[in-house]
């Protein structure tokens, strides 16, 4: 599978290519103190501008202010895309982890190709910092002892986006859900907060993925539901497909309220706020949000395809930024020797950095941290590009994920 960009950052600037010639030694006594990252996502497809390119922008930013390649540490970050398609992830890992020897695996959105990955990097004792995908699964029946899952999931997304809309008097729901792992987790989830709130789910819709374009059917037997909530267990350009759509069928002028149920920043701008406002999402990081997240954006600098970042981008700046801490705490050659034991110190260090502030990690990986309720303004509303979202509630940190008891990880010690 072919590597789009590699790129080497040693001391205090990014070097160029290797030389053609390394003497044995040498080139052994740098392996031996090099640190490689994959950067594993979708570059060309509907997930491009929310993960794609800029994930690896913000790994590279990670690597750069943490300091460790000015302290004799060599590290190298890679990517590859993995076309949303389990096989094709697996591939690209096996060769990372098998020839290359990549120590870490950043990002996988694509629940799917998260659960191949995570399992290839348990077998071979390497680290996975989850960040794109978000089947719940990664910190429960599925979870590992190398695996951290840093961003969100689907029982959070449930939590807030799930939990709102009852709250609002959604009581009767209908899914059109993405046939995959993710939009199975995320229907599940939410279908637990509906029915533990006393709501009815209705029915559901299975869409194929990737490839589908035209959701006129599924949203025909949606409307056809009389559901109160249309529920999108989908993402990225399904989701815009299905907004965009649903807004031409006039479906929300006849009563029903549409669910985005994990929607991003991108599809947003996508959508344009004449037809995403007053929708209402849930995140874990929105660039506006404070002083913070506004300074984080300046330093990640101009995106590809001019973008804001997304929550995915500043989980993988989160994520990697940690794990080098991690390193240079254990040192390299015990970092390079276990993954599982990069992990267990992660896990025993209090993580804060600028986009996320003060969190920790649990037993069965969840990284923990606030989430928030957003709304998509009107198009009155907004008073500068990209100004797209406010805030209608914080969730706080110990009541934003799944309780630990109740993920059915078995790492969780009792």
């Amino acid at each position: 599978m072919r590597i789009t960009r590699r790129t080497l950052l040693t001391g205090t600037a990014a070097a160029g290519a290797l030389p053609l010639v390394t003497p044995l030694r040498h080139a052994r006594a740098q392996a031996a103190n090099t640190i490689r990252i994959g950067v594993l996502n979708d570059q060309s497809g509907l997930y491009r501008d929310l993960t794609g390119p800029g994930s690896t922008q913000a790994v590279r930013l990670a690597v750069q202010e943490s300091g460790i390649t000015t302290r004799g540490v060599n590290v190298e970050v890679a990517e590859a895309d993995h076309q949303n398609k389990p096989d094709v992830g697996s591939t690209v890992v096996r060769q990372w982890l098998d020839r290359d020897g990549f120590d870490v695996i950043v990002d996988v959105p694509t629940s799917s190709v998260a659960l191949a990955v995570n399992t290839l990097v348990r077998e071979r004792n390497k680290v996975f910092l989850c960040s794109g995908a978000a089947t719940s699964d990664l910190t429960g029946s599925a979870c590992s002892p190398n695996t951290i899952h840093w961003t969100y999931d689907t029982w959070m997304l449930a939590r807030g986006t799930g939990g709102a809309m009852v709250a609002a008097g959604g009581r009767t729901w209908f899914f059109i859900t993405a046939d995959y792992a993710f939009g199975h987790a995320l229907e599940r989830d939410v279908s637990n907060f509906v029915r533990a709130a006393g709501g009815e789910v209705l029915g559901s819709v299975r869409t194929p993925f990737p490839g589908t374009t035209d959701f006129s059917s599924f949203l025909v037997q949606a409307q056809r539901s009389r559901a109160q909530v249309i529920g999108l267990a989908n993402a990225g350009g399904d989701t815009i497909n299905s907004i965009k759509q649903a807004a031409e069928f006039g479906i929300t002028r006849r009563g029903q309220r549409l669910a985005g149920l994990l929607i991003f920043i991108s599809d947003v701008h996508a959508l344009g706020l004449q037809t995403a406002q007053g929708l209402v999402l849930t995140a874990t990081f929105y660039w506006d949000l404070n002083e913070n997240t506004r300074e984080f954006t300046r330093r990640l600098g101009r995106m590809p395809n001019d973008v804001r970042p997304s929550m995915i981008h500043a989980g993988c700046y989160s994520a990697v930024l940690h794990y080098l801490k991690a390193v240079e705490a254990m040192g390299v050659q015990a970092a390079k020797a276990s993954g599982a034991a990069v992990v267990e110190r992660m896990k025993a260090m209090p993580t804060d950095d600028i986009c996320f502030g003060k969190g920790t990690i649990r037993q069965d990986g969840r990284k923990i941290h606030p989430a928030y309720l957003f709304e998509v303004k009107s198009p009155q509303e907004s008073r500068a590009p990209w100004d797209y979202y406010k805030l209608l509630q914080t969730i706080p940190a110990d009541q934003a994920f799944r309780p630990l008891n109740e993920g059915g990880c078995p790492l969780v010690r009792t």
